[in-house]
């Protein structure tokens, strides 16, 4: 396992996978199917979640999966990712979530489960009582991790305050690089509501949409911090953005392969030239269709792996 990859992955296997319409309200990446009944939704995004993990699997990367429950109703608990995190010291961090019914995402029960593996939970360190202040911080979704270098960078939204940013940084000891990153939706720029959208790092480069920060000061500071740290930036447009092409996530195999994981619409997106600066630095790309899981829940292959750097006994 390296710093930056990991290759074990959580996965949540959705029991009624539907539209939230609680995120709905600033995820606007998030589309109504029409013509098709909620049980051939669950049918189809059941689908594209097992040939997803089975292309995963396929790679080598050990995937843990977790069966959701009917009972709370947890229609987006397919991205476990905005609730947890997991360290490589032994330490989980519990997320404090916008919409009242994702919180009941966040399950002890799930916590024990990873312990049947036989991995190691040292502490947790629990941001979650921020949402009695209405402020917001969606994990790995709100922030991407630099775990080399200790750097996090955020996306300034609804769903990722400054005060929660300011108590992670102090209880996790990384420095946050935040910034305003926007999409235009009707003929205003609103912010975007995950950082996970717009920007994936690898250990060596980073993918990240720049024309989404319209601060050009902003945009420098971003840039600087990365190639500071070692990272090739790699430019994607907001057009791509919008096919998930920033909602990637680079992944290893227990031979210390390493992958770039994304889904069939972030791949066909982008340019040869792209593919081949990703390539760089990975042994091959998996692509797998999300589509319906994309529609619908406004989150694609990124927002459905929760890493896990927890020690093994």
């Amino acid at each position: 396992m390296g710093i930056n990859t990991t290759s074990r992955i959580m996965m949540i296997r959705p029991v009624q996978f539907r539209m939230n319409e609680q995120t709905a309200v600033n995820n606007y990446y998030q589309k109504a199917l029409e013509n098709i009944t909620p049980e051939n939704i669950q049918v189809r995004a059941l689908a594209e979640f097992d040939g997803f993990v089975d292309k995963l699997r396929s790679n080598g990367i050990e995937v843990i999966v977790i069966n959701d429950t009917p009972d709370p109703s947890t229609p987006d608990s397919i991205f476990p990712n905005n609730w947890i995190s997991f360290h490589a010291d032994g330490t989980i961090g519990l997320y404090p979530m916008y919409a009242e019914n994702r919180r009941l995402e966040r399950r002890s029960e799930i916590i024990e489960e990873l312990k049947k593996y036989g991995l190691i939970v040292n502490k947790k360190i629990d941001l979650s009582k921020s949402e009695n202040d209405g402020k917001f911080l969606e994990g790995t979704g709100s922030l991407i991790f630099d775990r080399t270098n200790k750097i996090a960078y955020a996306a300034i939204s609804e769903r990722t305050h400054p005060d929660v940013i300011e108590s992670f940084e102090k209880a996790f000891g990384y420095k946050v690089v935040s910034f305003t990153a926007n999409q235009t939706v009707g003929d205003t720029r609103l912010p975007i509501y995950h950082t996970n959208v717009m920007m994936a790092l690898g250990h060596d480069f980073a993918v990240i949409c720049l024309d989404t920060i319209d601060d050009k000061a902003e945009r420098k500071m971003v840039v600087d911090s990365l190639e500071q740290s070692g990272k090739e930036v790699i430019d994607i447009t907001e057009d791509q953005k919008a096919h998930f092409a920033g909602n990637m996530l680079q992944v290893e195999n227990a031979n210390g392969d390493k992958f770039m994981v994304m889904s069939e619409a972030a791949f066909t997106s982008l340019e040869e030239s792209q593919k081949n600066k990703i390539l760089k630095y990975n042994k091959d790309i998996i692509h797998s269709s999300l589509d319906t899981i994309e529609a619908l829940g406004g989150g694609s292959a990124r927002c459905m792996m929760a890493e896990v750097f927890l020690p093994k006994k």
